[in-house]
């Protein structure tokens, strides 16, 4: 853990951290180019004209998707808030196109592809998600909500704010999607046919680690490349322990989810728990539909919840890597981490398999350790006991 400000009093003014948000509304220009004015020219076409971007895409439709990371999005400091948040509606979008159940796996990969496409710069072609939008009257999708539909059908608008971000920021955003994607892409030929009957699981931890860095290690490269590069690309840190640590610390939150919703994942013929691991335990992952089962599946189950911990700790220590001036970027760091930890300490407990009894951390304790962390960031030796806290 980096010790460099330990003894800081207190962040200063302009850093301390206010929850007086939504944040400003996204005003996107879709040209910004000197152009005649609008009674000058003839109205385009429905077919040609550019998509209005809504101000509530990065505000109100990222709260919609994802309610508890919408938390971590709205405190991030502005340079970076709107490039993050888009990254995420993205990522977001490619996940719904892959999880759905109302496109078969054929249709799915074709649509990824070619938001993909899109998203790289690589085609201009229109999207038609209508596929993966329309269900039937009152009904959400299988493995989808409302707002990912809703986000689906805004997805032009995303592309737009994209295309206004300056080149690097674009960069950035095309590569870890290029990664994601790829990730997606792979899980579905994985597990395309798989089902609660035919049930198909990753061969070893090689296959884990290799699929926890496609969706979610290199995030936390994103995420450190672009905070150096807009936040403080002059001061000096081990760059390489800090990305290193960004990937463990993407890892280490995507594990956590994983083995949490493991019980949801089998009913769905998917097991990420490494075949070779279960059978040298004399399991299968039809076994573990069985609650009764943890008995036997708990030594290996506890030692996969012993590797997301040390990847949690890594991105523990990447969090206080952090200037300690970037108050609103630690925040954001530390609240999945410690949430994080806390899923850990009731997973450790508690028989996951039992399908009956979904194993999460409530709302209001994540509110009381949203709360904890700000009360205790200006007495350091407050905030390096959180994580440790966490883990009871």
């Amino acid at each position: 853990m980096a010790k460099g400000h330990a003894r800081d009093a207190r962040p200063p003014r302009a850093n301390r951290v206010r929850f007086r948000f939504p944040p400003r509304p996204i005003v996107v220009p879709v040209n910004t180019s000197s152009s005649p004015s609008a009674s000058e020219t003839a109205p385009e076409s429905s077919a040609t004209a550019a998509p209005v971007v809504h101000a509530d895409l990065l505000t109100d439709l990222l709260r919609d998707v994802s309610r508890t990371f919408y938390k971590t999005l709205r405190i991030l400091p502005v340079p970076i808030r709107r490039p993050v948040s888009l990254a995420y509606l993205l990522a977001r979008a490619t996940d719904t196109i892959a999880d759905t159940e109302l496109v078969p796996v054929s249709g799915r990969l074709a649509a990824l592809d070619h938001l993909r496409g899109r998203i790289l710069g690589q085609t201009a072609a229109p999207l038609d998600f209508t596929a993966f939008t329309s269900a039937a009257a009152g009904a959400a999708p299988s493995g989808g909500t409302e707002a990912e539909r809703v986000l689906l059908a805004r997805i032009e608008e995303a592309l737009v704010v994209l295309a206004s971000l300056d080149a690097a920021d674009q960069a950035l955003i095309r590569e870890v999607l290029t990664t994601i994607t790829g990730g997606q892409e792979l899980d579905l030929r994985r597990f395309g046919t798989a089902s609660v009957s035919q049930m198909v699981a990753l061969q070893n931890d090689s296959e884990l680690d290799d699929y926890a860095y496609r969706v979610a290690g290199c995030v936390g490269e994103f995420w450190t490349r672009i905070c150096r590069r807009r936040l403080f690309p002059a001061l000096r840190l081990d760059d390489a322990r800090l990305l290193a640590n960004g990937v463990r610390f993407g890892k280490g939150l995507q594990l956590v989810n994983i083995l949490r919703d493991l019980p949801r994942d089998l009913r769905q013929g998917r097991c990420y728990i490494p075949a070779d691991g279960l059978a040298h335990h004399g399991l299968s992952p039809a076994a573990l539909l069985d609650a009764t089962a943890i008995g036997r599946f708990r030594d290996l189950y506890d030692a996969h919840l012993a590797i997301a911990r040390q990847h949690l700790a890594a991105g523990w220590d990447y969090t206080n890597m952090l200037p300690r001036r970037q108050v609103r970027v630690r925040l954001a760091c530390a609240w999945p981490i410690l949430i994080g930890m806390r899923t850990l300490a009731r997973l450790r407990t508690g028989n996951v398999l039992d399908a009956g009894r979904r194993i999460k951390v409530s709302r209001a304790e994540v509110r009381r350790l949203i709360l904890r962390t700000v009360v205790c960031y200006p007495r350091a030796g407050a905030w390096e006991k959180l994580f440790d806290r966490a883990r009871l």
